[in-house]
């Protein structure tokens, strides 16, 4: 469906920084990067308006980021919920009901996250992050879970793009990965539920976004 398409690539351009907070997208414009009708291009518009990613103003829209303290909330929030799914992550592995396959996978993401992030490749370390912790949320069965921090995910990294820049501390980080995969891996609940809440505050405290 294109009213699909356009709002898929409009907001991955966004999150990417082609559009970063503060600049303004007409309907036309759009549809001349997208090529295609402004009826899907203003549908994908007002959808990106209700994922809290952009706001209507005159002709257009402008791409919005999440003031200091909304942006403190955001992330206090995102911490309750990536605890939430890397307990009840742990606590499906303990019942047998996440595949070997998928903790595979999930190392493998870890690992290349960390050779990325090592390298300065920023762009690539933010993709590769953001696929780490979702394939936790994912993991962890609770869907609703999964939607709201991917809208959370989404207007926290537009608020931060410009400000981001190589972890200091790379290898915390990557260790901090590391212990909280174990976590799960070992059907640890109290633990994961801890790392993960510990890592997303420690990830916070990082920025200098905070208010």
């Amino acid at each position: 469906m294109q009213t699909e398409r356009a709002h898929h690539r409009l907001r991955e351009l966004i999150l990417d920084g082609t559009y970063p907070h503060g600049a303004r997208l007409t309907e036309l414009e759009a549809a001349g990067v997208l090529q295609m009708s402004r009826t899907p291009v203003r549908e994908a518009l007002r959808a990106l308006a209700a994922d809290g990613l952009v706001r209507a103003t005159g002709r257009g829209v402008v791409v919005v980021a999440l003031e200091p303290p909304d942006l403190d909330d955001a992330y206090q929030v995102r911490a309750v919920l990536e605890a939430l799914t890397a307990r009840a992550a742990a606590a499906r592995q303990r019942a047998g009901r996440i595949a070997p396959a998928d903790l595979v996978a999930l190392r493998e993401c870890a690992a290349e996250t960390a050779a990325a992030t090592e390298a300065g490749q920023l762009q690539q370390a933010i993709v590769l992050n953001r696929r780490f912790h979702r394939g936790i949320a994912e993991l962890s069965g609770n869907g609703i879970a999964l939607r709201t921090l991917d809208r959370l995910w989404d207007q926290i990294q537009v608020s931060t793009l410009r400000s981001l820049s190589p972890p200091a501390r790379p290898a915390r980080v990557s260790a901090q990965h590391d212990r909280l995969l174990t976590a799960i891996e070992q059907g640890h609940d109290d633990e994961a539920d801890r790392i993960a809440r510990e890592h997303v505050l420690d990830t916070y405290a990082s920025t200098d976004q905070k208010g």
